[in-house]
């Protein structure tokens, strides 16, 4: 659950604290719940890049993410799909 507002993050009544680009990067996905998403769409939406610099900087914000949403849970919401880019579902 996200308020946009308030920029408040909790899932299952847990309060997840998140730094302002895991917070964007979160949103994004949200937008697009069930869609993969890809690195480029990532890349222009949440960071504002219109190239790839060839960087790790989603795969880092992608784990750091992953660790505070899904890692106190049996069911992750975030899913890497192979070649593709990711997933929230949820």
């Amino acid at each position: 659950e996200m308020n946009l507002l308030t920029r408040k993050v909790t899932r299952a009544g847990q309060k997840i604290d998140l730094q302002p680009r895991e917070f964007r990067l979160l949103e994004y996905l949200m937008r697009h719940a069930g869609q993969v998403v890809t690195r480029t769409m990532l890349l222009e939406k949440v960071w504002d890049y219109n190239f790839d610099p060839q960087t790790n900087v989603i795969d880092v914000h992608v784990s750091r993410l992953r660790a505070k949403i899904d890692k106190e849970f049996d069911e992750p919401l975030l899913h890497t799909v192979r070649g593709a880019g990711y997933r929230l579902q949820g």
